[in-house]
Order: structure tokens, then sequence, then C-alpha cells
């Protein structure tokens, strides 16, 4: 069998099946919970390569939560030591904990921790801990927590869809948000092919969801469309050719290339997707798929045209 990405992550069959998140603590507006919201107290810890982590990049920008916050991006380049922190573009040095990698916030939090360290995380000042590495979680206590210290009104899980929500997060997440992994990085040709149907499938079925209404969910842009956002923007400059999901790219799709234009033209958005390091990170981090390690120029993609999206 080929060598895996991540082979503790790779079953018997070839498949790629990812890690739980290890630390899920929650962050309360009522200070039910040990870590009350607070102004200043927490820090995300990012990579603007990383869709996950892309996920609360957004939120936070959203959510007016740039002052409350902190964020420090990480180098795009990962190797056998991890994430690593270091200044350039983009990116500093850890202007928090003066972490030199990011595994130093996990090994503080659980000295035995010995499974894969990822983005993103949200680290508590005070108590020099991760609060959490899932960004699911992240995702709602930064929609959720914080409300008192944004003047922003949104709310991206409404109650009144979050069942609807839920069901299509699920979804989306198998067969699109880690779909693309399970292709990229499937060791056999069985797991990579029914990888890539289920991820176009998906794909289709979204395409015909999004011809009769502007988002998801209607007229209102929920956390959903922004879990799907965070893969469809990386689709054609890197899950196309570098994971194999060449069936189409996603500029084929009217209805999909139209939705992803919409979202990356909302307010604030185009400034959270930095392309130079989603490239690097996947075509030369990913040294057993891409061993060259070259960066592809392309795709020429025009994301500010018109998405004609509005009359839907």
């Amino acid at each position: 069998m080929t060598q895996a990405q991540f082979p503790e992550e790779q079953t018997a069959g070839g498949e790629y099946d990812r890690q739980e998140d290890a630390f899920r603590s929650w962050i309360t507006d009522d200070g039910s919970s040990a870590y009350p919201a607070a102004k200043g107290r927490y820090h995300l810890y990012v990579s603007w390569a990383c869709p996950w982590a892309h996920r609360t990049i957004i939120v936070r920008r959203l959510k007016h939560l740039e002052q409350v916050v902190g964020m420090t991006a990480v180098d795009p380049i990962r190797d056998d030591r991890g994430w690593v922190f270091r200044d350039g573009p983009g990116q500093t040095a850890d202007p928090v904990n003066g972490f030199q990698f990011l595994s130093e916030a996990y090994r503080a939090t659980d000295p035995r921790y010995q499974a894969r360290v990822t983005v993103p995380v949200l680290w508590d000042r005070d108590t020099k801990r991760i609060v959490s590495n899932s960004d699911d979680d992240i995702m709602r206590m930064l929609n959720q927590a914080f409300h008192r210290f944004t003047d922003s009104p949104l709310d991206l899980y409404p109650n009144d869809l979050r069942t609807e929500i839920d069901e299509l997060n699920a979804f989306m997440y198998e067969q699109v948000n880690n779909g693309v992994y399970r292709a990229g990085f499937a060791t056999t040709q069985a797991a990579y092919e029914q990888a890539v149907n289920e991820l176009f499938d998906a794909l289709d079925q979204m395409e015909r969801r999004l011809s009769t209404q502007r988002y998801l969910f209607g007229q209102q842009i929920v956390e959903t469309d922004w879990r799907f956002f965070v893969t469809l923007i990386r689709f054609d400059a890197v899950y196309h050719g570098h994971f194999k999901c060449n069936l189409r790219r996603i500029v084929d799709y009217p209805n999909l290339f139209g939705y992803l234009k919409d979202l990356y033209q909302q307010e604030g958005i185009a400034e959270t997707v930095n392309f130079d390091h989603i490239k690097r990170h996947y075509y030369i981090t990913h040294d057993d798929i891409n061993p060259t390690g070259i960066v592809p120029l392309g795709p020429d993609q025009d994301l500010f045209a018109p998405h004609g999206r509005e009359t839907l």
C-alpha cells in the first residue's frame, strides 16, 4: 500500500479516517462554564491555508470580533515538526506565548498528547491552555458567546433553522468538506473512486439546490454556507488537481460558481482568502502527493465578476 499522508488516520482499505478533536471545552456568555466570555482573554491560532481554520477566521470577521479575540496565523508550510510560527507575509511569530511550534500549545494543555496537531486552536490566556481545537465549536462560540462585545447582530445559527442546518452540515462534512480529503489522501483506487463519486454527487445536488435559491437556506446566509465556501474557494486551485477531484471544476457549475463569487464578494470575505498560503501549503507540504514541490500558477479566476444571483 502507498504510504499515507497520515498513517494513523488510514484504514486497512486505504480510506482516510480523520481523527477526532481532542479539546472541546466551551466559552459561555453567562459565565456558566469555566471559560466566561471576555474581551482580550482568548486568542485564535489559525492557518490561512486550512479550510477548517478559515471557517473560524470568517466568523470572527463577520461578527466584528477583531478587537475582542486575538488571532495569529502560522507558516503555511508544515513539516514533520508540525505547524510553526515565524514572521512573514500573512504570518507572525506567536505574540501570546512565544511558542515556536503550535505543538507547544497542545503539550501545555495535555503533556501526554500524542495525536496530530491541528488548526484552529482557541487559546485561553488566563488558564494558559487550549479551550477548543474543534472548528465546529469555535464557529458557534464566536457566533454566540461574545454578543455584548460586538455591534454585529448577525446570527449564523438561528434557532428556527438549527435542525436543518445540523442535518446539512453533517452531509456537507462527510461528502464535500472531508470528501476532498478522503479522495486526496486515499491510498487505494477503490477508496479514491468512492470518495470522488460521492463528492461529485453531492456537488451535483448542491448545484440543483442553488438553482432556485440564492443561498443554501434561501436569502439568509448561515454557517453552512461558510462551511461550503471554504471548500469551494480551494477547489479549482487545489482539490481539482492536487487531490485528483477532477471530474469537473467549480467554474463548470453555473450555480455553484455564481454562489462562490457571491459569497466571496460579501464584505470582508476576500480579505480572509490567501491563495498564496493555500497553494504553498498543499503543494509543498503534501510531498507524498506532489514530490516536486512545484506550486502551480493557476487557475486564473475572476472572483469579482458579476455573480448574477441577486434575483433568486
